[in-house]
């Protein structure tokens, strides 16, 4: 990346999201035409933050006078109608109801750290310019928002990393040892830190610029194409 002659160094943006946050399925469409237009000029880093980490108390007891799980059910329909690029199944939350996106968190912190370790393939795939650890995730949420299967049973998991021929017996030794919980608790701290709200959350500038809920593109390409062109305002990601 060139700014003139002088070698620029990539805006890192931390996304911060719930797997079964509806308005985070929304956005995929957001990050993927940041990559489109950005390329190397931005580097996004995946994190979780548990808005859904117990169903039963945020919509069990949270929309009790709402109509609990069937008028959560409808507001999501609702909410997925606005975005013709998504489609979310009438069972959503009527009838499949994942107990905690947690499950969901831990593995894709698995397949995280398998990638970092170089132990699954890095290659960025050509349409949408995802890695193998972003297509995970994109699919498990078609898996519950388009399918209506429970994302928070590790077999449903397993059946879509099968699918993508992701190395299972390295998945389950950091689940089983506790190594992709332990990343997922650091998620947690990060959030504490950056007193986030809730998904999705887009944190840029060293938590110095929080974006936060159904944030149009254009607000979000502004704020990053203002720290590259702007460079001497970034602090150190650290």
């Amino acid at each position: 990346m060139l700014n003139g002659n002088v070698m620029t160094k990539p805006v890192h943006l931390a996304y911060f999201s719930d797997m079964l946050c509806v308005w985070a399925y929304a956005s995929q469409i957001r990050l993927d035409e940041l990559k489109q237009n950005l390329g190397d000029k931005v580097c996004i880093h995946h994190h979780f933050i548990s808005v859904f980490g117990c169903s039963d108390q945020r919509i069990g007891e949270g929309w009790a006078d709402r109509g609990g799980y069937d008028g959560f059910c409808a507001n999501v329909c609702q909410v997925g109608s606005q975005f013709p690029h998504i489609s979310v199944n009438p069972e959503v939350w009527s009838r499949c109801r994942p107990k905690t996106s947690c499950t969901s968190h831990i593995f894709v912190k698995a397949a995280h750290l398998l990638e970092t370790h170089q132990l699954i393939p890095s290659d960025v795939d050509p349409l949408y310019n995802r890695t193998p650890v972003e297509e995970l995730m994109w699919r498990i949420r078609l898996a519950f928002f388009h399918d209506a299967k429970d994302i928070g049973r590790f077999s449903v998991l397993y059946g879509i990393a099968e699918q993508m021929k992701l190395p299972i017996a390295d998945l389950e030794a950091l689940i089983n040892d506790g190594s992709a919980l332990a990343a997922l608790q650091r998620d947690m701290e990060f959030r504490e830190l950056q007193k986030l709200d809730g998904s999705p959350t887009y944190v840029l500038n060293n938590g110095r610029q929080k974006l936060y809920g159904n944030v149009g593109y254009r607000v979000i390409e502004a704020n990053v194409l203002e720290l590259l062109e702007r460079p001497d305002l970034q602090a150190s990601w650290c």
